[in-house]
Parts: structure tokens; C-alpha cells; sequence
């Protein structure tokens, strides 16, 4: 009689722990349409020269408050020197890109010396655990065919960007606001972990994008475009 019992009692709680499985699932997916479902549109929000422990923690704060993702290109002298801030941009669900070691005119350097710069960064964000990075951003926006030539060597797509805030030119927040306002779906727009008026913007940043039915996007390895987040977009811009 108790074996009787037991095999469907057993049977029950499986099916049971399946449905509740199924249901939580459902949830998650029902979730996640629904916030893709909101998004008309992905651009992606960069900010350059990090990381470093006077601004990268307020900067991530902002943006985690503010619900928004962003790609972040790190330098890999700093890197080097705050990993902590590295792994808390990874943390913090940021993208981590390349942004060369030392933030040199990389045009006006041999082969071997920008090969140095892109190989050190790799290693530098990666040794302190924010992933080997699939994008890379020159500094200055300046590039030529030498440098493409090593940035696809290591597997790098190069970003530059579609809009500039002027954050590192002295621009307001009211400015840096407008820049982001004149976004449209798959651009990206430059902007630096270190002014004040940008980590101001970035409460208004997010109601900017909301009100104009935008998402903060990753931006694709494949095609230099944003996307949405895991979205396995290969194809032109």
C-alpha cells in the first residue's frame, strides 16, 4: 500500500514543480518582450577614458538609477590601475571596449606601436575581468588602413560615433542633453566618464530616450551599429 502511494504523490509534486518551472519562464520571456516591445529603436551611449576610481562608481550608480546600459572605453593604462572599476563596469551589465593604452595619436605611430597599444588594453581588461573586448574606439576618432589592419588582427570592430556631445569640449548639460536628442535608431554618441555635466545629463538622458520610444542599446561587433542587447544582428547598417 505505501508503494502505491508514493509513486503518484512523487508523480504529482514532478508536475507540479514543472508547471511552476513553465510559469516562471513564461514570466521571464512575457518580461522580456514587453520591455523589447517598448523600444522603437537602440542607440548606444559610450563614454571614453575610464576607468578610474574618482569617476567610474558615480557614473555606474547613474546609469544603473537611470536604467540605462552603455559601453564603456576604457583606456588600458587605466585598466591596468583600477581593475576594481572594471570588474564593477562588468558588473554593472556595461559593455567594455578598447580605447588604446595610452590615448596616443595613433595615426602618427609605426605599426609595431599601435599593435602594442591594442594588445596591452586587451590584456589589461581582461586580466582584470571585464572580458576580452570586441570593440575599439581611436582615440581622437583618427584611424587609417595600418591601424584597421591591427584592430581586425585582434578581432576588433571600430567604432567611432554619429553624434558628438562635446562633454570634453565644455559642453552643459543642457547640451549634452540636446546631443543625445538628436539620436536616431542604431546611432551611437560619444561622450567621457569624467565631466561633471555629463554625469548630471544622466538622469534626463534616460527620460530623453523614454519619451522618444528609445532604448539604450549594445553596440554589434559585427556591424558598428546599436542593437538590442544579445541581439544576434550580422547584417549592414
Amino acid at each position: 500500500m505505501r508503494t502505491s502511494t508514493r509513486l503518484p504523490l512523487r508523480a504529482l509534486v514532478t508536475t507540479l514543480a514543472l508547471a511552476v518551472t513553465a510559469v516562471a519562464a513564461n514570466v521571464t520571456a512575457g518580461a522580456t518582450a514587453s520591455r523589447a516591445a517598448g523600444c522603437a529603436g537602440y542607440v548606444g551611449l559610450t563614454f571614453d577614458d575610464g576607468p578610474s576610481n574618482a569617476h567610474t562608481p558615480a557614473l555606474l550608480a547613474a546609469l544603473r538609477q537611470s536604467g540605462l546600459r552603455a559601453t564603456m572605453f576604457n583606456e588600458g593604462q587605466y585598466a591596468a590601475a583600477y581593475p576594481a572599476q572594471v570588474r564593477a563596469e562588468a558588473d554593472a551589465g556595461m559593455w567594455i571596449g578598447n580605447h588604446s593604452y595610452s590615448h596616443p595619436h595613433l595615426t602618427q605611430l609605426g605599426q609595431a606601436q599601435m599593435d602594442s597599444e591594442v594588445a596591452r588594453t586587451q590584456q589589461a581588461i581582461a586580466g582584470a575581468g571585464g572580458g576580452t573586448p570586441r570593440l575599439f574606439r581611436p582615440p581622437y576618432g583618427e584611424t587609417n588602413g595600418t591601424l584597421q589592419a591591427v584592430e581586425a588582427k585582434y578581432g576588433l570592430r571600430q567604432v567611432i560615433w554619429d553624434v558628438d556631445s562635446q562633454d570634453w569640449n565644455g559642453a552643459s548639460t543642457d547640451a549634452i542633453v540636446q546631443a543625445v536628442s538628436r539620436l536616431t535608431n542604431g546611432q551611437i554618441i560619444l561622450m567621457h566618464e569624467w565631466p561633471a555635466n555629463t554625469l548630471a545629463a544622466v538622469p534626463r538622458i534616460a527620460q530623453v530616450l523614454a519619451s522618444r520610444g528609445l532604448c539604450a542599446g549594445m553596440i554589434s561587433p559585427q556591424t558598428g551599429r546599436a542593437v538590442a542587447p544579445g541581439s544576434a544582428v550580422t547584417g549592414g547598417r
